[in-house]
């Protein structure tokens, strides 16, 4: 148990100095096994933040992002965060004002985290396999950017399935209504 903690932290160690090494604008921290967001990263990569655009964090275990992450990655164009346990996002992923896309798929949303309608350069939502019913379809309506959210998998309300269509210019994905997601 302990040295397999111990690789998974010390490949954690080596993707961070690798993105800072490289002056890369990416953070791929996929598949570590991450319960949180490790504190250390912010003080490696204070002098690189502002250049870092894309962070994958997919496939960990996160049920939660802090204030802290979203206010020092302010210039995402795009985030990973599939496959994890996260329920709501901070406030402050409303200051990630240049994200361009967010993939937020096989998570336990259950409520459609409307911080999100506030980003103007946002083009791309996917939510698809949580447990969202209901959808701020007049704020989605009015995001300049927005050209796909894709809402598969979820239980929406037959009025989202309605209403949604005629007030959209983007393409809203949904699956047949009572579809579920296979069993794992």
């Amino acid at each position: 148990m302990l040295k397999k903690m111990g690789e998974a932290v010390a490949r954690v160690a080596r993707k961070v100095n690798e993105t800072v090494e490289s002056g890369s604008d990416t953070l791929d921290l996929a598949e570590c096994k991450l319960v949180s967001f490790p504190i250390g990263i912010y003080k490696v990569l204070r002098n690189v933040s502002d250049q870092i655009h894309l962070i994958t964090l997919a496939n960990n275990e996160l049920k939660s992002l802090t204030s802290k992450f979203m206010t020092t990655f302010s210039q995402l164009r795009e985030l990973r965060l599939e496959g994890n346990f996260l329920h709501r996002l901070p406030n402050e992923v409303a200051g990630l004002q240049h994200l361009k896309a967010i993939d937020l798929s096989r998570n336990q949303f259950q409520d459609f985290p409307e911080q999100l309608t506030t980003l103007p350069a946002l083009e791309t939502i996917n939510l698809e396999e949580n447990e969202i019913v209901d959808v701020p379809v007049e704020k989605l309506a009015a995001m300049p950017a927005l050209r796909l959210v894709n809402l598969r998998l979820n239980p929406l309300a037959a009025e989202v399935r309605v209403i949604a269509p005629p007030l959209i210019n983007f393409d809203l994905l949904m699956s047949p209504e009572g579809a579920r997601a296979p069993p794992l």
